[in-house]
């Protein structure tokens, strides 16, 4: 069982977004499905207050600012409960300085802890004046605690090695959701057997865990514990045992190459990185274990 609860909760307010990047692990689009009603916000608060190690409230997406007034109320019950809250967006709304100011003056009268702007190419490619910019600069005129998310393509570093030579990736995006449709040209692959742990959570110990619009709670992206919509969150994250996990206890002893092994999923010789293996692995077994993969989107599937 695990030893330690986490003290962070991410909420996917919503997996529809403004944009549809190449590199999102949860395939967010203007098409996705799939948003938090009120009601739904105010049971993840009320079961944070009996696990009793939470701190941090997150609102996410896809892009939390496509609901606002929900965004708006959600902080607001948390902050009023004693968490610290914090945003994650890609700042679609800020299309000038004053509109951007409109936005965030609500926020600040919320306490808001965190504002996470991301601002990278994989989201505004060479524009020159993105509404990332235009954000972090309305933020700091506003006096609010700020900071850009900066993720770029994967690719091979040369000048970075690992123990046997060979160079390692680089640029910060993860293969996994619309990364692997999108983003694994001209990137060379390792054989699988290299892949024998999780580099990406820790398992074992989460610190923080997503929870969706359905009520999955997430220890990485479309990696689950439970439905907290069937069984109480805070039963979930207590009764949380890693290595009886049927996904979580291969993965800890021998990665996700031992994860194929064990289930014995057909795979190809070589992958790009651990987590292209793995989202692949759990790709394959869907069907096997819908409790603990889930929802099918998160993996590209309807």
């Amino acid at each position: 069982m695990s030893t330690s609860f986490p003290t962070g909760i991410h909420l996917f307010l919503t997996y529809k977004c403004s944009m549809e990047c190449d590199h999102c692990f949860v395939y967010a689009s203007p098409r996705a499905k799939g948003t938090f009603t009120l009601d739904q916000i105010k049971a993840v608060l009320d079961e944070l207050v009996k696990i009793g190690t939470i701190e941090w409230v997150y609102f996410e997406g896809g892009e939390p600012f496509l609901f606002y007034s929900l965004m708006l109320e959600g902080i607001r019950l948390a902050h009023k409960m004693g968490f610290k809250t914090g945003i994650v967006t890609n700042a679609y709304w800020a299309t000038s300085g004053e509109a951007a100011e409109r936005w965030l003056s609500p926020l600040c009268d919320l306490g808001l802890a965190d504002l996470s702007i991301s601002d990278d190419r994989l989201h505004y490619g060479e524009e020159r004046d993105p509404p990332a910019k235009i954000a972090l600069a309305a933020a700091e005129k506003l006096g609010m605690p700020v900071g850009s998310i900066c993720i770029e393509r994967p690719e091979i570093d040369t000048e970075k090695t690992d123990r046997k030579g060979e160079p390692v990736m680089g640029g910060g995006a993860l293969l996994k959701g619309r990364a692997v449709e999108k983003l694994m040209d001209g990137l060379p692959g390792r054989n699988y057997d290299e892949f024998t742990e999780c580099t990406g959570e820790k398992l074992r110990n989460p610190g923080r865990v997503h929870i969706d619009p359905y009520g999955f709670v997430h220890l990485c992206q479309g990696l689950v514990i439970g439905n907290m919509f069937e069984i109480p969150l805070s039963t979930l994250i207590m009764n949380y045992d890693a290595e009886s996990h049927p996904i979580c206890g291969p993965l800890l002893k021998g990665g996700p190459a031992l994860l194929a092994e064990k289930y014995g999923v057909k795979h190809d010789e070589k992958y790009v990185s651990a987590c292209h293996l793995c989202y692949t692995v759990r790709r394959s077994l869907l069907d096997k274990f819908p409790e603990y993969l889930a929802p099918r989107q998160v993996y590209g599937l309807d």
